[in-house]
């Protein structure tokens, strides 16, 4: 009779074991689960507040400059947070090409915030030729196209 208690305590010590084995394991993975949550609602979060309208006009001399080959866009920070006015926070395509050569300044002010309201010059570096092209902005996910031609 004490072999069969003996027996039965063993199993249940083991038992007890391996479910707080189990239990610790679950118990990381949901903290880890958690934590990855919460960065991805915060950048969540930044891309709903982002938006972003491209106020250059498409029909303006202004835009390219033929000489310099420089493209011109005035580009206005619609959303309701505050974005920084440097190149790498804006990704510029122009006739779905990725550029690196651009310059953001902000304009009617000094400094990099780029507030609500406010308008940033976007020079990029690039050749182009005579008709009709397309140029994409995309900051924070926010994606604008401006069409034009040359």
């Amino acid at each position: 009779m004490a072999s069969v208690s003996a027996s039965h305590l063993i199993l249940f010590i083991a038992s007890m074991l391996i479910a707080a084995s189990v239990a610790g394991t679950f118990t990381d993975s949901v903290g880890r689960l958690s934590e990855a949550l919460d960065e991805q609602g915060v950048l969540i979060s930044e891309e709903v507040r982002t938006d972003v309208e491209i106020i250059s006009d498409s029909g303006s001399d202004a835009l390219y400059d033929d000489a310099e080959s420089n493209l011109t866009l005035l580009v206005k920070n619609t959303g309701s947070g505050n974005l920084d006015a440097e190149s790498r926070q804006i990704d510029v395509l122009v006739n779905g090409s990725y550029q690196t050569d651009v310059t953001v300044s902000l304009l009617g002010g000094s400094g990099v915030v780029w507030g609500q309201g406010d308008v940033v010059e976007v020079v990029v570096g690039v050749s182009l030729g005579a008709g009709d092209h397309r140029a994409k902005i995309i900051v924070n996910g926010d994606e604008e196209v401006l069409e034009f031609r040359t």
